[in-house]
């Protein structure tokens, strides 16, 4: 951030190109793709203090809130200062922010679509942001006339959230236990859905959160290097995971699927502890069967006082394709 004073003594801010390129690797982030409240494709504004990106439609019911709840700015037209956007990296992306304030939606009130009239957005909104229903009882905070500190939130309160248990009052919420770290490194040798080509992406789904990597154009051996965060509910199941190709004009063509059980991970990762106590060593496996889609054994490590897993997957119900991941194991207090 770079200053000069105007004529009358106020000092002027302007958005520097490094802060530039931070927002904009914020807002390259799968998570950020769409937005937060309705899942429009490609937003490009924010709320600054809550720390989303939301779309041009979402934008303007933000808007009348006023500022003291939500502070909109153009991720394009507006300038940013350093603290804005320390503030919307500490946050994370879309996917934490809702992890908290679409905590628990009740049955009966559904998330608004990209079509969805104003007066939905305006219903979903208001109570997501201002009247925090959907929140946990133990982290809604007040609105008073200055804009309360979502930065509190996302960090030991946001941490502390997950491992309290719903009490009777908050029936359907879920407990976390900790966070996995995939990042999808690479594809070999997928199927073809196009004219001679395919361009892929992967889309991973853990409970009830689905989150997906850039499309690489016209390419069978794609490589993401891509880093998904998801978190990990008490009652997990397998992580699932999809590979499709995008298509302007028509249905997205499935390319393979593929399961992977994270139960051998996160019972080594528990039974080691803190990891930073130990030097790099094999801690676990998750065996290679018939039952499965690995190619090989994935072996699980401890490697820089981290807890990580190696996995190649053969894609499933699909003519060819493997998958290249690994799996990072991150306890909530880190």
């Amino acid at each position: 951030m770079v200053g000069f004073k105007a004529m009358n003594g106020t000092m002027i801010t302007k958005t520097t190109s490094v802060n530039r390129r931070r927002l904009r690797n914020l807002l390259n982030k799968s998570d950020n793709r769409i937005c937060a409240d309705c899942g429009a494709p490609d937003p490009k504004w924010a709320s600054s203090n809550i720390g989303v990106f939301i779309c041009l439609k979402c934008c303007g019911v933000h808007r009348s809130l006023g500022t003291h709840i939500s502070k909109v700015l153009s991720v394009t037209l507006d300038e940013w200062s350093n603290e804005q956007i320390d503030a919307m990296s500490e946050v994370g992306g879309n996917s934490a922010a809702n992890a908290i304030y679409e905590a628990y939606i009740p049955e009966g009130f559904s998330k608004p679509g990209p079509d969805a009239g104003i007066e939905e957005r305006k219903r979903f909104i208001r109570s997501k942001y201002e009247l925090q229903e959907f929140m946990k009882s133990s982290l809604r905070i007040s609105t008073g006339k200055s804009s309360p500190s979502f930065k509190s939130i996302f960090s030991s309160k946001f941490m502390d959230s997950f491992r309290i248990k719903p009490t009777d009052d908050e029936d359907g919420m879920v407990e976390f236990i900790g966070l996995l770290k995939v990042t999808v490194v690479k594809g070999t040798n997928l199927a073809i859905r196009d004219m001679m080509t395919s361009d892929p992406y992967v889309v991973l789904t853990l409970g009830q959160q689905t989150i997906q990597t850039a499309v690489i154009p016209s390419n069978l051996n794609p490589v993401w290097d891509e880093d998904l965060m998801l978190s990990v509910p008490n009652n997990y199941g397998p992580l699932k995971l999809e590979v499709y190709d995008h298509d302007m004009f028509s249905a997205d063509d499935i390319m393979g699927e593929a399961q992977i059980d994270i139960q051998p991970l996160i019972s080594a990762a528990m039974a080691y502890g803190d990891p930073e106590m130990f030097g790099n060593m094999q801690i676990g496996k998750w065996l290679k069967s018939d039952d499965n889609a690995l190619i090989e054994d994935s072996i699980i490590n401890i490697i820089d006082g981290k807890v990580k897993q190696d996995v190649q997957l053969k894609l499933q119900n699909v003519e060819c394709g493997e998958l290249h991941l690994e799996v990072e194991w991150l306890p909530l207090d880190q």
